[in-house]
């Protein structure tokens, strides 16, 4: 089935982002040769939930957990150690990946095979047997990579987001206690279907030059939205927001391609049938049937590796029921999306990049020459900076989770003022005492007003009365940059 372009709603996205690119042009970098095509990035794929296994059985992770590698930073790499001389299993990438508890050995993880990815210059590797057993007591745990060259000299260790241990897929209408298993509109998930319950015949949802097919290994995150649709029959998608319920309107985008799927109704599935007069909250690990909307006899439908539309009959005794196949018939499960992206230049080669900070918030205290920017996040160290675009900022180190740093004046971006009556964002990023750069999803914007007070407005107006125009341009630009160096500072996250 192709797939269409749909506005993008935030998200994962592989490619380059081309931001880090235009920053170059606004300050002078440590290192003139940094560029941020020699980026690299690890990106882990995961469910919300992992069911845990009793006794004997190994119920492994579904879908299992995948780890991307991209950047053209790894590839510089390699070129670099291929020239000093070093044999190929030296630069060959490989990792072990297992749950983060402190009695697992690295003989207890799994060993991931990275393959190059048709059409593209990602490796690719996924976690198959991953389980957590009854021994482990823990109600939510993370999943620990480890990243090598030549199974030697150590990349860095990533860690995943917080995975909640279930026994079993709730069937009980969830409450607001339990939220966390509930289905969001704007949250991300997968699609599975697995014929006649066996696990070797599962298949995941996923996109493949923009179309959508059923594949065996790979799996694709879909950003889920749920579909106003009073307000959608005036044109376009409109989101709602809110937890996913049965019978509501959503539609599927894939966060890497942006290509998604037409809006669907969503529906309960019971004993192989579509409920059509339930409404209550979607969970984790629900089976699910998707209708289409604009042909509601039309499901969502597998056939082999395809994705097709199936023509559902209604049920002869009960006309709420529609009959479905198996092929029509999908599990439906919240996953998180954590890249990592950093820039190790040639200097750091041989120094891990972990403990990968992580920034969870920004503040601004302050204004005009003393403003201040508090970084709250993780794994904070005194040998970290903060960079605005490629310009370090003073930066004091108060705790493993705070950081201050001294916001710079943004006449340090150009020589002249007259160029600059315009807006200016610019990418955060950390940088290391050893020059080790680390990418994150904030950026930094100047935000100038062109509007005089009304002091110095009677001060240029008289003043122009008199013939001096020069002088009430210069308060006009004097003006502008007060204004830029006070408490105008606006920040935001980029998806």
């Amino acid at each position: 089935m192709p797939g269409h372009d749909a506005p993008r709603t935030g998200g994962w996205d592989r490619r380059l982002d081309p931001g880090f690119q235009g920053c170059h042009l606004l300050g002078g970098a440590r290192e003139a040769k940094r560029e941020a095509h020699a980026d690299q990035s690890v990106t882990i794929l995961h469910a919300k939930v992992a069911q845990k296994s009793y006794g004997n059985e190994k119920r492994f992770f579904c879908p299992p957990p995948c780890v991307y590698i991209s950047g053209h930073g790894w590839r510089v790499m390699q070129d670099h150690l291929k020239a000093g001389g070093y044999g190929d299993s030296v630069y060959r990438i490989c990792g072990y990946m297992c749950l983060d508890s402190s009695s697992q050995s690295q003989a207890d993880a799994f060993k991931l095979l990275f393959d190059e990815q048709p059409n593209s210059r990602q490796l690719f590797a996924c976690a198959k047997s991953l389980f957590i057993s009854d021994q482990d007591k823990r109600k939510h745990f993370c999943l620990l990579l480890r990243l090598f060259l030549g199974n030697r000299q150590e990349v860095g260790s990533f860690q995943s987001r917080m995975i909640k241990v279930i026994s079993k897929p709730s069937q009980k209408r969830q409450s607001m206690k339990n939220a966390d298993l509930c289905i969001s509109s704007g949250s991300k998930v997968a699609l599975f279907n697995r014929l006649r319950s066996q696990t070797v015949s599962t298949r995941y949802l996923s996109v493949d030059r923009g179309a959508f097919i059923a594949s065996a290994r790979q799996w694709t995150a879909f950003t889920i939205i749920m579909v106003d649709d009073q307000r959608s029959d005036q044109g376009g998608i409109v989101q709602s927001e809110g937890f996913i319920c049965y019978g509501s309107v959503v539609q599927f985008i894939c966060t890497e391609s942006g290509v998604a799927l037409p809006p669907m109704v969503i529906r309960k599935v019971n004993k192989q049938h579509a409920i059509l007069d339930v409404d209550e909250p979607v969970s984790q690990l629900h089976k699910c049937a998707f209708q289409f909307r604009d042909n509601p006899n039309s499901y969502l439908c597998l056939l082999n590796d395809t994705i097709i539309q199936h023509q559902a009959p209604s049920s002869i005794r009960d006309s709420s029921r529609v009959v479905l196949n198996d092929g029509s018939c999908w599990t439906i499960i919240g996953v998180e999306v954590v890249e990592f992206t950093f820039n190790q230049g040639l200097a750091c080669i041989q120094t891990p990049v972990s403990p990968f900070p992580i920034i969870n918030g920004l503040e601004v205290n302050g204004g005009g020459h003393v403003a201040m920017l508090e970084i709250h996040g993780e794994n904070f160290s005194p040998h970290l900076k903060m960079l605005f675009g490629n310009r370090e900022a003073e930066t004091m180190f108060k705790s493993p989770k705070s950081l201050l740093c001294v916001i710079p004046d943004v006449s340090v971006y150009s020589d002249s003022w007259r160029c600059f009556r315009r807006i200016i964002t610019l990418p955060l990023s950390l940088i290391r005492t050893d020059g080790l750069i680390y990418r994150t999803s904030y950026s930094f914007t100047y935000t100038p007003e062109l509007h005089l007070p009304a002091s110095s407005r009677g001060a240029a107006g008289g003043r122009e009365a008199d013939g001096g125009q020069e002088d009430g341009e210069d308060i006009l630009l004097e003006t502008i940059h007060q204004e830029f160096t006070r408490t105008n500072f606006h920040l935001f996250m980029q998806s």
